[in-house]
């Protein structure tokens, strides 16, 4: 099982309104993030931050329509071909917030790692064009590094981060191995995730994908 890790914590100041709750297409940031990442984990993490509350209550209310309206259903057949039992979001707190996007990194990992996941995929949520295509493919090469690992001793060491790049620009969803999903929750040093991927990663691979989405990040009400 994989895990997915979305990140909503911040104030939005400069788009105006909680980014979790902006509309993209039919569905907010928000419910697009966790249903790009449903396409290849079965539980996702939420780590929310300013006006935690309201935001959670809307996406429960989201969400409870998306079933009602049968939009999960693609989602909930491919997960339980899967063998899972169905779709899981947790919501979770970020009381630190405010001091940088890493704080929300590392609560949602140690949220995700208790899952017991064979990987871990971390989300901005200002990233709503991600493909979920894009997440498979990046979640199948995560799983396909971790089974040429030659012993269980070999792979629960084995710090790797697989990182999307489109057109030479690297960008989002970043993949963690356990471990280093593990060694990043624990790195009290390291000043954003990219330097905390730099300080702990033992080998980092990147996936070239025709998905602009990966790249864009939605900072404005223009874009």
């Amino acid at each position: 099982m994989m895990a997915g890790v979305l990140l909503a914590a911040g104030a939005s100041t400069r788009m105006g309104t909680p980014k979790a709750t902006v509309r993209e297409g039919r569905d907010s940031f928000l419910a697009n993030g966790v249903r790009h990442l449903w396409g290849a984990c079965d539980a996702v993490v939420v780590v929310l931050g300013a006006g935690a509350a309201a935001i959670k209550r809307q996406a429960q209310g989201e969400f409870e329509a998306l079933v009602a309206s049968g939009r999960l259903r693609d989602e909930l057949v491919q997960a339980r071909r899967k063998g899972a039992n169905g779709l899981e979001v947790h919501f979770t707190f970020n009381p630190r917030w405010r001091h940088g996007m890493l704080s929300s990194v590392r609560i949602g990992l140690e949220d995700a790692l208790e899952l017991k996941p064979a990987g871990v995929m971390v989300l901005p949520v200002d990233h709503p064009a991600v493909r979920s295509f894009t997440v498979a493919s990046l979640a199948q090469v995560m799983l396909d590094a971790l089974a040429a690992c030659r012993s269980a001793r070999e792979r629960s060491r084995f710090c790797y981060a697989l990182v999307p790049r489109f057109h030479g620009r690297r960008g989002h969803p970043v993949v963690l191995s356990p471990a280093l999903a593990h060694a990043i929750a624990e790195d009290r040093v390291a000043e954003s995730l990219s330097d905390a991927i730099r300080r702990n990663a033992r080998l980092v691979g990147y996936l070239d994908v025709a998905d602009r989405g990966v790249v864009v990040n939605r900072n404005t009400p223009r874009g």
